[in-house]
Formats: C-alpha cells, structure tokens, sequence
C-alpha cells in the first residue's frame, strides 16, 4: 500500500461510518435506511452499480444475489476476492434499496451521489478500473454518452481500458443477453484478463 492509502484510511474509515449512518432520505425509504458500500483507499477496482435490491438490504452484503453471481462470473472474480475492499471498491449510485415499483426497482435516491459520491471517490487513489453497471451510473461516470447502455457496451474499447461499462447483471436482462450473444463471447473473455491484470499489479 502506498503512503497516499495509507494517509487515507483515516478519512475513509470516518466518512464510510457517516454514509452508514446516513439518514437523508428515510422519509422515502420503505424499509428505512441501510447503506450498503464497500471501500478502502487500496482498491484497484470500482464497481459502480444502480441501487441494493432488497435481499441485499436484508443481507447488507453488495452483490449478495443472482446479480452478484452472475457479474463475478463475468469479473473471473471469486466471492473472497470480490468481498475484499482492499481489491474492489462497491459504490452503487445509490446506498439504499430505494423500493419496487410497477416494472421492478425503482431508481436510486436523487440525494445520494450528489452528498456523498465525489468525497468516496476521492478515497480511491489507487483505482485502475472502473465497472459502470446500468442506466445510472454511466450518467453520472460517463455523462457525455447519451445514447445509453447498450450502445455504451457496444462502443466499449471508447472507453478501455480505464472504465468498461456493463449491461445489468440482472435476470431481467436475459433478453438481452440473448440477443447480443457478443457480450459474453467475446467482451467478457477480455473484461476477465483486465481485472485479472489490474489485481495483479503492485
């Protein structure tokens, strides 16, 4: 660990216990607060996703579901490694499950990113990779890409290898696994060996 990471544990450790403590939109919350994140100022990799859904808020694990089977399928990354902060930073665009509605999830809470977004990601000097998952995220991370996700996927070595930006992992988008086949034959293959690469380095 560099000596930038490690004047940055302080810091990290007290604002990730503010954010846990976080309060500011309960009033919207069906289930109340409980932010769901992981971080340390080691990690290599940051996966930015949507929202925990609600076993994730049961658990207060990220990725604790089918979603999270499916991308560490697709990362090459066992649970161990996944679950290691030091590795891989969990900042979701939105810390609480935020409720269902008539077609599933609904959005993260608009107050999250923009209190809490740019202080946690100024904790990751050592981040390499950036995996942006959903509609959400790649507005906030790539904000200039207007066209959406699949397209953004499409147009993925725009971006490589810095920043990769991924379809759901959600069973809701079998359907468009289904139809873009490339995405797991030959874009995941490649995704593996830069995560891998990334993880490796000293």
């Amino acid at each position: 660990m560099s000596a930038m990471q490690r004047h940055n544990e302080v810091p990290a450790a007290r604002l990730l216990t503010r954010v846990r403590q976080c309060t500011i939109c309960a009033a919207h919350l069906p289930l109340g607060p409980r932010p769901v994140l992981q971080l340390h100022p080691a990690a290599r990799i940051l996966i930015a996703g949507q929202a925990p859904g609600r076993k994730v808020h049961d658990s207060g694990v990220p990725f604790d579901d089918a979603s999270g089977d499916r991308l560490r399928h697709w990362l090459g990354l066992d649970r161990p490694t996944f679950y290691d902060a030091r590795r891989v930073a969990i900042l979701p665009m939105g810390f609480c499950y935020p409720g269902t509605g008539s077609s599933g999830d609904l959005p993260p809470r608009p107050e999250c990113a923009p209190t809490w977004r740019e202080p946690l990601l100024a904790l990751l000097p050592a981040r390499r990779l950036t995996i942006v998952i959903g509609a959400y995220a790649l507005g906030y991370h790539l904000p200039s890409e207007r066209s959406g996700v699949t397209s953004a996927v499409l147009n993925w070595r725009e971006h490589w290898p810095a920043l990769a930006v991924l379809p759901h992992p959600s069973g809701r988008n079998n359907i468009w696994l289904k139809r873009n086949a490339w995405f797991e034959a030959e874009l995941v293959p490649v995704l593996r060996k830069r995560v891998a690469e990334v993880l490796a380095r000293e």
